[in-house]
């Protein structure tokens, strides 16, 4: 039960790959912005994330840092798959998750070796999916409300007139507040939990529609309402209020693209474009595949059974919104994962179950054991060999300018600097008192200046004209990882007014003259 957390952990050993950590932990010192123009108002939604990081990072540095982020996908995984094989007492009867829990599957589907084996081998095709970004925690609280949610419903709505019962429902309740109140400033996808929470109320009351009297169930239903409509204000309980709580619907809009700039960001921005995007794109090819391939068969698997059964309106919900999101953009993919896996494994699809079940016993108790053995020790050879390759500073080299930063930072300049919108962060980070042009904290700008930008790498001319009027004597550019400006490279290797003052192997760095 335990494996497969600890196979998340040991895989999300490996350096800090997401390049907007770096951002974070630069606003953790101090609110950092760029010398470009920023769309306001300005909320912090990640300042809880931001304030946790910088600490980690002060103990230990990057390598603390990813060991704590290990640890983190580990808890993850741990939250979404062991409670959801152990809850075998009657009162898991009463839980609005339904077939997740009380089935007594664990020995069948759980305990069959080759079943953790595939799932160990999801787990680490998708290892570099567990980056060090704030939507990890998301994830950590959603796991809590996972489990802890449908007890509490289930516990109002039984209506216990115990006392000490009673003040343990609302002890729990409370501490589902704070923990929401905290998520309001870990990661803007905060509504998360309201929205679960609302539809764990909707699935317990539907099972309990039968059992009850209309005076009884209208009883049974206001203290649940409550605790719900109150996890929907917390944002109000912050000083940005009404700003915070409109904040999820602006990542909707990036992900969905339904204002220019959410375009450009859906279509143009590395990682938040759709996998079939980066599929057509040939990038990334095996991933790319699986993911699709996964979602949709999350999407319409769910599909199917909530239209055949809604005694388990939560669990395929949850998975088809899930599945949803991550066609919508790679990055959504982590949210799918473990919702996936917990689904799959304790609810597998009929003919999974039906194959399964006419396995000889022999083969299941031996072969099986056998194969998933060889096969986990594979996974764990590719793994150990993985790390000979990982700089002992844990800092992913390739995705952020560490040479270029140093070398910047030894030769100072007058003007201003342009850069990549991915090397931004890590630049602020390292060398704060030069201000960057623009990060990854893409919803700061508008679609007019994200055309722009990204114009500068198919027209040289136009960035030529504007580093002349910005007053722009420095450009730092990645050569290899998402790397857009072969063009303009070419064109300012060619100008008389640029020099190539820096190269290495990942970043170059010119110099007006």
């Amino acid at each position: 039960m335990i494996f497969l957390p600890l196979l998340a952990i040991l895989f999300a050993v490996f350096p800090l790959t997401d390049t907007d950590i770096w951002w974070h932990m630069a606003c953790a010192r101090e609110w950092v912005t760029a010398w470009t123009p920023v769309r306001g108002p300005v909320v912090n939604v990640h300042e809880y994330f931001q304030q946790v990081v910088g600490a980690v990072y002060a103990l230990g540095g990057a390598p603390l840092l990813a060991a704590f982020k290990a640890v983190l996908w580990g808890g993850v995984f741990a939250l979404f798959l062991v409670p959801a094989g152990l809850c075998n007492q009657p009162s898991c009867a009463h839980d609005p998750l339904g077939e997740l829990r009380g089935r007594g599957r664990l020995a069948r589907i759980f305990g069959n070796p080759l079943t953790v084996a595939v799932a160990a081998v999801i787990l680490f095709v998708f290892r570099f999916q567990m980056e060090m970004r704030p939507v990890v925690f998301t994830l950590l609280f959603l796991g809590i409300y996972w489990n802890a949610v449908p007890w509490l419903l289930a516990r109002f709505i039984s209506g216990d007139k115990r006392a000490s019962e009673r003040a343990k429902t609302c002890l729990v309740a409370f501490a589902l507040l704070l923990l929401q109140w905290l998520w309001c400033r870990f990661q803007g996808l905060y509504i998360l939990g309201p929205l679960f929470a609302l539809l764990c109320l909707a699935q317990a009351l539907y099972r309990n529609r039968p059992a009850r009297s209309k005076e009884c169930s209208k009883a049974s239903v206001i203290a649940p309402a409550i605790f719900v409509v109150m996890l929907f204000a917390m944002p109000f309980l912050h000083g940005e209020g009404l700003r915070l709580f409109l904040y999820p619907f602006g990542l909707l809009d990036r992900l969905l693209g339904l204002t220019p700039s959410a375009a450009i960001f859906a279509s143009e921005i590395a990682e938040n474009r759709s996998p079939l995007t980066i599929l057509l794109a040939g990038e990334n090819v095996l991933a790319s595949v699986l993911m699709v391939a996964f979602a949709v068969f999350g999407a319409v698997y769910s599909s199917v059974r909530l239209v055949r059964n809604r005694e388990n309106l939560v669990l395929w919900t949850t998975l088809f919104v899930a599945a949803v999101l991550a066609l919508l953009a790679e990055r959504n993919f982590v949210l799918f994962l473990p919702v996936f896996l917990s689904a799959f494994i304790y609810h597998p699809a009929s003919f999974i179950s039906h194959f399964t079940s006419h396995i000889p016993h022999f083969f299941s108790s031996k072969i099986c054991q056998i194969v998933s053995i060889v096969i986990l020790a594979i996974l764990l050879g590719f793994w150990a060999k993985s790390l000979t390759s990982y700089d002992k500073t844990m800092v992913a080299y390739q995705r952020v300018p560490v040479k270029a930063a140093e070398w910047m930072a030894q030769h100072p300049h007058s003007g201003r600097l342009f850069n990549d919108d991915r090397a931004g962060g890590y630049l602020a980070f390292v060398n704060p008192r030069d201000s960057i042009y623009m990060d990854g904290r893409f919803i700061l700008k508008s679609a007019d200046f994200f055309a722009r930008y990204l114009r500068y790498a198919r027209e040289p001319e136009v960035f030529l004209r504007d580093a002349d009027s910005l007053g722009v004597d420095r450009a730092v550019f990645p050569l290899r990882f998402y790397a857009r400006w072969g063009v303009l490279l070419g064109a300012l290797g060619q100008s008389p007014e640029w020099d190539a003052c820096h190269v290495d192997d990942y970043y170059m760095v010119f110099c007006k003259k």
